[in-house]
């Protein structure tokens, strides 16, 4: 009997190898976060009694109004505490997963990820992508589910305006990865970045629409906030939840996209500069 003839096997090129690498961090991002169920279930519980406290001010502040404050209900108003809190889970706002790019940069480990096939912006973005997705269902359905027993939420009923949510919520967290990388890239020149670290997350926080919508900022601030990557952080995802951006869901949706890629760019170049200079000590 004869063999069968010799076929060569190719080895993957560059390519698929780079899609390999990105598709095995986003599973390791989703198991590493999956894995802290009792972290999960704190946050859980924290963020309810916060989410009921921010939900009495701003229903008071509704009501002093005399019923609605620049298109904002008082069921709208509960609707966008409620979103808010429950995206706190999937949505990178505090910068935690980026500061370990600072602490690697401190360490020497950075380096690592410089030798890695794929580019080490697409690298963090995997991973957080995939620490996003493993906070999906037990941090923001949950939440959610407290609102709408506490307070009540006024929802859409559409399922392609829940599909533009949810594309909404992804822009916004690659935008808030985006925006603590440059912040903890500048480890790359100075020896201590926690005071960029305080000062941005106070601004963060602040004018992205998490603490009050931007809607509430007085006529010259939120004409200035804007024209800023900010409000694609935070307020265009609770837009979409209550309702308030439902006739320009195209408009919001390709704004956070053109901030995506400006400030993706920015990082990008960032580290491009601070690596052509870096020095790694140790062994």
């Amino acid at each position: 009997m004869s063999a069968p003839p010799y076929r060569p096997t190719h080895p993957p090129t560059g390519r698929l190898v780079r899609v390999r690498a990105l598709w095995e961090l986003v599973i390791g991002g989703f198991r590493r976060w999956a894995r802290y169920r009792v972290a999960t279930l704190t946050a859980l519980l924290a963020n309810s009694v916060f989410g009921l406290i921010r939900a009495s001010l701003l229903l008071a502040a509704v009501q002093a109004a005399g019923g609605t404050v620049n298109g904002y209900t008082a069921a709208s108003a509960a609707t966008y505490v409620w979103v808010t809190q429950a995206m706190l889970g999937p949505v990178e706002l505090w910068g935690s997963y980026p500061r370990e790019v600072g602490l690697r940069i401190k360490s020497g480990d950075f380096a690592v990820d410089l030798l890695r096939p794929a580019h080490p912006l697409a690298q963090w973005w995997a991973t957080d992508l995939g620490r996003g997705a493993s906070q999906l269902l037990p941090r923001f359905i949950p939440m959610m589910l407290v609102g709408a027993v506490t307070t009540g939420l006024v929802l859409p009923t559409q399922p392609w305006l829940w599909l533009a949510f949810l594309c909404s919520m992804v822009l916004a967290n690659t935008l808030c990865l985006f925006c603590w990388l440059v912040v903890n890239l500048l480890g790359l020149w100075l020896v201590d970045i926690r005071g960029f670290l305080v000062f941005f997350m106070v601004v963060f926080n602040t004018l992205s629409g998490f603490l009050v919508p931007v809607q509430w900022f007085p006529d010259w601030l939120r004409t200035l906030v804007g024209h800023t990557f900010l409000p694609s952080m935070w307020q265009t995802p609770a837009d979409l939840a209550t309702g308030l951006a439902r006739g320009r869901v195209l408009e919001v949706l390709t704004t956070q996209l053109g901030w995506v890629l400006v400030l993706g760019l920015v990082v990008a170049l960032v580290l491009r500069w601070g690596t052509r200079s870096l020095e790694v000590q140790g062994g």
